[in-house]
């Protein structure tokens, strides 16, 4: 299978002719493209990201978006210095100055003549072969980023596909009316792994008028849907009206709803632009940043799932005016500062009483004290935990050397086990 798709990325990026892609494409095949180890992790600034960007241009120009990039193109790119202090911003700069790269968003427009435009987002870039945003701690290998991001540009592609569909279909063929009172416009964002580079970009220097952007909806890490089918949806209070259209929705998926517009992808970026967001994802896991992130992993029917749920998602706002765009509380800023580490992953989607394990680090507390994934974890010494932040402030309260007791519920049982930090 491999080989097979080594010769098809070699047909479509290394032919000199305007290589033909057929509709029919899935969204299996654009992660196994896009995820290909002959694209090398995709890292921002390199040749295997501008072969990843070529493709996407070629989905968008033979699914029928217009370009909409810089001066009548699909793409738009942008030059930056990366600062030797990683708590700093990365610098725009001009081409052909010492120690840059250049980024090139993706974007192509549907122009329905309407008054307001969607922007559907996902970010292409990933971490090459790995460095400073790797957990991989074996040298350098591969990171193919099919979780992340591969998964959210599939599912873009494939939303793309379902408008250009249903607004070619005759009225009552597709069982809705032609969703044509916005715009949308897609971009596929180079830079993400580097500080939200593209989108902020974008924002700074944009292809439309940002003024008239209704809301934006971002795609990042949707691969994975677990047996329960949650599916994390960030930005839920930037709209008094999500809520709403969220959950009248959701169909199968259990939701897990944030309120916050603020988290580490692109929608950060438009929700500081005071443009409401939705942030879709299908949670952590343990291939995250590693070059373990491969095609064969993900659950091509959950994204099948997500696709729907985000194209009713838009079907559903397509008639409603410019959306209200509201500010929310930036749930990072109550996080408290930790002296020490029980050594677990958290089940971010988990919506139950407790802290779900999602994971549980070698050589830590967690496993020297016998706690597995699947415990949920009810209370540290006499802090009850009855969410991820009950359990992250409970956690704040423990020093190196401390000892204590946690108390985990497991297969309907409630056990403890002692534990030293």
């Amino acid at each position: 299978m491999r080989s097979l798709m080594i010769v098809f990325i070699a047909l479509i990026l290394a032919s000199c002719k305007d290589t033909q892609i057929k509709k029919e494409i899935g969204m299996k095949d654009d992660v196994y493209i896009l995820a290909n180890d002959s694209l090398k992790g995709r890292q921002t600034g390199t040749r295997e990201e501008l072969m990843a960007a070529s493709y996407i241009e070629k989905r968008f120009r033979e699914l029928g978006l217009k370009p909409k990039g810089n001066m009548g193109t699909y793409t738009q790119t942008f030059t930056f210095r990366l600062s030797k202090n990683p708590h700093e911003q990365a610098e725009y700069t001009e081409i052909g100055l010492d120690s840059t790269l250049t980024g090139t968003n993706v974007i192509g427009y549907i122009d329905n003549n309407a008054e307001n435009t969607v922007i559907i987002g996902a970010h292409y870039d990933h971490l090459g072969m790995g460095g400073d945003g790797s957990l991989f701690r074996e040298g350098s290998e591969i990171h193919n980023g099919a979780d992340d991001n591969a998964s959210g540009v599939a599912v873009m592609l494939d939303i793309v596909k379902r408008l250009i569909s249903n607004n070619d279909a005759p009225k009552g063929k597709t069982g809705s009316a032609h969703l044509n009172s916005k715009n949308y416009l897609f971009i596929a964002f180079s830079g993400e792994e580097m500080g939200l580079l593209g989108s902020n970009y974008f924002l700074k220097n944009p292809t439309i008028d940002t003024k008239k952007v209704s809301y934006m909806l971002n795609m990042d890490m949707v691969g994975r849907l677990n047996d329960e089918n949650t599916l994390a949806v960030h930005g839920v209070g930037t709209s008094p009206i999500f809520k709403q259209v969220l959950f009248a929705n959701k169909g199968s998926l259990k939701i897990a709803e944030h309120e916050s517009g603020i988290g580490p992808s692109d929608h950060t970026s438009f929700y500081l632009s005071d443009i409401p967001v939705l942030h879709f994802f299908t949670g952590q896991h343990s291939d995250y940043h590693k070059p373990g992130d491969d095609s064969e992993k993900l659950n091509y029917k959950g994204m099948q799932l997500v696709s729907d749920y985000i194209f009713a998602i838009v079907s559903d706002l397509d008639k409603v005016g410019k959306l209200v765009f509201r500010k929310t509380k930036n749930e990072s800023e109550d996080a408290p500062r930790f002296k020490v580490a029980l050594g677990v992953v958290p089940d971010y989607l988990y919506t139950g009483k407790g802290m779900r394990i999602d994971g549980v680090s070698d050589d830590k507390p967690a496993q020297k004290a016998g706690l597995i994934k699947g415990d949920v974890v009810v209370q540290l010494g006499k802090n009850k935990t009855p969410d991820m932040m009950g359990y992250m402030k409970a956690l704040a309260k423990f020093e190196s050397g401390d000892s204590t007791v946690v108390t985990v519920e497991r297969d309907g049982k409630t056990m403890e086990f002692a534990v030293t930090f």
